[in-house]
């Protein structure tokens, strides 16, 4: 698969055509920020470490009938994807109050829900990613209502089958962040699943194994990476 021009460079990751047109490289950067790119730095090897949690993740989507722009791992920071239109709606599942839900609603963090909460929020850089609803989402011809009432039932799924594996890896999923993509006239989950989308908890003693660590200054930040990634392949 020959790379091609580059197409999109985000703050984690580049976009790539390739010679077919209907399939993209995206390459994993080691780049970090954090409060809309006002603090920014380098994580070494998270590239690599996203890349490879992100491929063990869409294929256990997959296998459990997930549909997701994930083609194939072609080296340690890249995977070939299929070419999506990212639907500019991040959506977010949390499991335990942490982050912007504790902030928000000035809730203590570690609350454990008793049924997940759905959040939208508006992609678009400039605004700051703003919370909306789906009302707003639909007002805006974001999204029709058939592919946002496919989107919320599928991060619900995509949070039961991620909850239970990573309870067996000994980890908290607390709250994550999904975006989908439309690829001939289906409706994928596309971008990434790594420890800078996810919130990752150790389930015993509650240490921060995931971006926190380098949001919050609490150092570490390689090793927390490392660490899911050795549960998960372990």
């Amino acid at each position: 698969m020959e790379k091609r021009k580059q197409v999109y460079e985000g703050k984690a990751k580049k976009v790539y055509k390739t010679d077919d047109q209907d399939l993209f490289i995206q390459e994993f950067k080691d780049d970090a920020t954090a409060f809309d790119a006002t603090k920014r730095g380098t994580i070494v090897n998270k590239g690599v470490v996203n890349n490879r949690i992100s491929e063990i993740l869409f294929e256990l989507l997959e296998s459990k009938g997930i549909e997701t722009h994930f083609v194939k791992k072609l080296d340690e920071r890249q995977m070939l994807i299929k070419r999506v239109e990212i639907i500019p709606l991040e959506v977010t599942i949390r499991n335990i109050v942490a982050g912007g839900m504790a902030k928000l609603l000035a809730m203590p963090e570690g609350i454990v829900l008793e049924e997940p909460v759905l959040e939208y929020h508006y992609k678009k850089d400039e605004l700051h990613d703003p919370l909306i609803n789906e009302y707003h989402a639909k007002a805006m011809k974001i999204v029709t209502d058939e592919e946002l009432d496919f989107i919320a039932k599928r991060s619900f799924e995509i949070n039961n089958i991620l909850k239970a594996f990573f309870d067996h890896k000994n980890l908290d999923l607390v709250d994550f962040k999904l975006e989908f993509g439309r690829h001939k006239g289906k409706v994928l989950l596309a971008d990434e699943i790594s420890p800078d989308t996810c919130r990752f908890w150790d389930k015993k003693t509650k240490k921060k194994l995931d971006k926190d660590r380098f949001r919050r200054d609490l150092g570490g930040v390689e090793d927390a990476y490392q660490e899911v990634l050795k549960r998960i392949t372990g």
